[in-house]
């Protein structure tokens, strides 16, 4: 249904992310990978949970200088978020621990902006999930960092990875929205697209 909708658009993704390719195709989608070089960056007075979709916007809006009349183009931003701060993707193995030994028995947000553009329109969202981890052991924490690297990921953890199997106590919101993709609101965004 969804591929019928939208079959006069080219599909771009502006994301290199191999899991939110994985999970775009996933919804029988084709499209080409974009992306950006420029540096991200957003006003200190914006709230928290306006962050990601800002970040998505301003990345659509660097793309969308060289789309053509039957383009759609999707760009997305992740953060995480804990206690009103921003844990960005760590730099450095003591980083890594830091940020996970912070989280640990602790619920945090995770949250992703979308924004969709054609050559006439522009829409945008924000998907919100709670995570809450289990208490981690230090030997959990150093085994996960040494094993799985995780130095591209916000919030230093892949959900899809080891720690989520041991250490996610519950989620509350969309699974894929914490993998990088929203799935389910952006299905139903562009089924609205498409109209």
């Amino acid at each position: 249904m969804l591929v019928k909708r939208l079959k006069k658009y080219n599909i771009i993704l502006g994301s290199a992310s191999p899991r939110r390719k994985k999970l775009l195709s996933e919804l029988g989608l084709k499209f080409k990978i974009k992306k950006t070089q420029k540096k991200e960056s957003y006003p200190c007075n914006i709230k928290t949970s306006q962050i990601a979709e800002f970040l998505a916007k301003q990345k659509s809006k660097y793309l969308s200088k060289d789309i053509s009349k039957n383009d759609l183009l999707i760009t997305v931003d992740t953060i995480v978020s804990h206690k009103g701060k921003i844990l960005h993707k760590p730099k450095t193995k003591s980083e890594a621990i830091k940020t996970l030994e912070s989280l640990s028995g602790k619920t945090h947000k995770v949250i992703t902006g979308v924004c969709l553009r054609s050559i006439s329109k522009s829409v945008s969202f924000s998907s919100i999930t709670e995570v809450s981890f289990n208490k981690l052991t230090q030997h959990e924490i150093l085994h996960y960092i040494e094993e799985f690297k995780p130095y591209d990921k916000a919030g230093s953890y892949g959900i899809q990875e080891w720690i989520g199997y041991i250490g996610i106590k519950k989620i509350n919101g969309s699974y894929n929205n914490v993998v990088g993709l929203p799935t389910s609101e952006l299905y139903q965004e562009l089924i609205l697209f498409g109209k």
